[in-house]
């Protein structure tokens, strides 16, 4: 089958943490392709940056914080009222911690906890009723971690695995309203939040830590990070209808590092 040309011509596409790293890849592959893209963040700032970047109006660029459900019902409501449709959600929003567990905060649990897992779920329950208009579909950008679990990063293993069932759960649920709904589940992928690790957790040697993070890899000395850019065309073809097939997949794309799981 011949491949569509600006397949997303006209659909109206919500990305969740657009204002840098995979989000903002996402995007920029979106909205290269027509689609009538939507983009939200929590700093306004980034946020402004980010759609002047993208070439997208500022109507199209949504301040909010996917931890607060009111922001989360307020962001979709706003999209709807906008362009009347929405027929791709994809849920980027996410924070990285790490440490060892008997050193962890309450506040280290809910920060990552409330945006990973929980603003992910109220995006979705609130973009429910109108993807079900469109036939859409919902991808939410998870982690290897959240198949694997990593040692010394329960609360982000923790909050990924629940993204994970997440995802299958409403898979199930929404089938038969015409939804699909699949979890993308990257390996380290070179964008600032990778730095924003190296240089918090790093113990004054970020280059250490980023070093140690590839010797997981099975490429050995070849390991590398994958580039955002990367992980944009992997959602791009789950979102397109050559992928209609695929709902409730966790979908590693990781160089083989969950393979032995």
């Amino acid at each position: 089958m011949k491949p569509d040309i600006a397949r997303q011509q006209g659909k109206t596409v919500l990305v969740t943490g657009a204002s840098g790293g995979i989000g903002y890849a996402v995007s920029n592959r979106f909205v290269d392709d027509g689609a009538n893209l939507f983009i939200t963040g929590k700093t306004s700032v980034a946020l402004t940056k980010a759609a002047s970047s993208l070439g997208i109006c500022s109507d199209q660029s949504i301040q909010g914080d996917v931890a607060n459900i009111q922001d989360c019902e307020r962001i979709i409501r706003t999209v709807i009222a906008r362009t009347g449709r929405l027929d791709l959600l994809i849920n980027s929003a996410g924070v990285w911690t790490e440490g060892p567990s008997d050193e962890a905060s309450e506040a280290d649990w809910d920060r990552t906890i409330d945006i990973n897992l929980k603003g992910t779920f109220f995006m979705c329950r609130y973009a429910i009723p109108h993807l079900e208009k469109t036939s859409g579909s919902i991808i939410n950008i998870s982690s290897d971690a959240g198949i694997t679990g990593n040692k010394e990063a329960a609360i982000y293993s923790a909050s990924k695995g629940g993204v994970n069932l997440l995802t299958k759960s409403l898979a199930l649920e929404l089938a038969p309203r015409g939804i699909r709904v699949n979890a993308i589940c990257p390996c380290d992928v070179a964008t600032p939040m990778i730095e924003y690790q190296a240089n918090t957790f790093g113990k004054g040697d970020p280059e250490g830590y980023k070093r140690k993070l590839l010797s997981a890899y099975p490429q050995n000395e070849h390991a590398r990070f994958a580039e955002p850019e990367e992980i944009a065309a992997f959602v791009y073809f789950i979102a397109s209808r050559e992928a209609a097939p695929i709902t409730g997949a966790c979908l590693p794309i990781d160089f083989g590092l969950t393979a032995g799981s």
